[in-house]
């Protein structure tokens, strides 16, 4: 498993990655232009930046870490670490209630002081991540815990177009 950390500063002129809590949609977008846009799911309790809300933070983000890179598409993660499993239904059947991380992690990491980073408030140290998802989980509708979640291949295809740094703004 790799992680790939980067010195990170906050710019951003044009949004590389938009994730809409309206539309539950998460853009990528180069030089100017909407590539791809896929489904997603953010948190259930709705849009905020507090400690311990189970919700989505809003505003200017980085891409802080990739973490999985040369993970099969499936692999759980605990704690940002691959566990060895793989996920399936007899593994969610064995360990019910689990908020599942699989895939791939872009853990996220917030640029506004006092908004989303830093004290009660800071993205990072809340564990906020871009990353995969049972594929039987809903998508286009508010269910994590906080997180933004995506399709298992979603997040794989997402993981290889973007780099620590990238910019990734996440509106209402």
């Amino acid at each position: 498993m790799m992680i790939a950390l980067q010195k990170l500063s906050c710019p951003m002129p044009i949004p590389r990655l938009v994730v809409s809590l309206s539309k539950q949609t998460l853009t990528f977008i180069r030089g100017g232009d909407a590539v791809r846009t896929y489904p997603i799911s953010t948190a259930k309790n709705g849009a905020g930046e507090q400690m311990g809300s189970g919700c989505t933070p809003r505003g200017r983000h980085v891409i802080r870490a990739k973490i999985g890179a040369s993970c099969p598409v499936g692999t759980v993660f605990v704690g940002r670490r691959a566990t060895g499993e793989i996920y399936s239904v007899e593994l969610a059947e064995r360990l019910q209630g689990r908020d599942w991380i699989l895939t791939r992690i872009l853990w996220l990491r917030g640029c506004e002081p006092g908004r989303n980073r830093f004290g009660e408030v800071d993205t990072m140290r809340r564990y906020i991540y871009i990353h995969g998802c049972p594929d039987i989980e809903p998508m286009g509708v508010p269910a994590s815990h906080g997180c933004i979640r995506m399709r298992n291949a979603d997040i794989a295809e997402l993981f290889d177009l973007v780099e620590s740094g990238t910019s990734v703004l996440v509106e209402q």
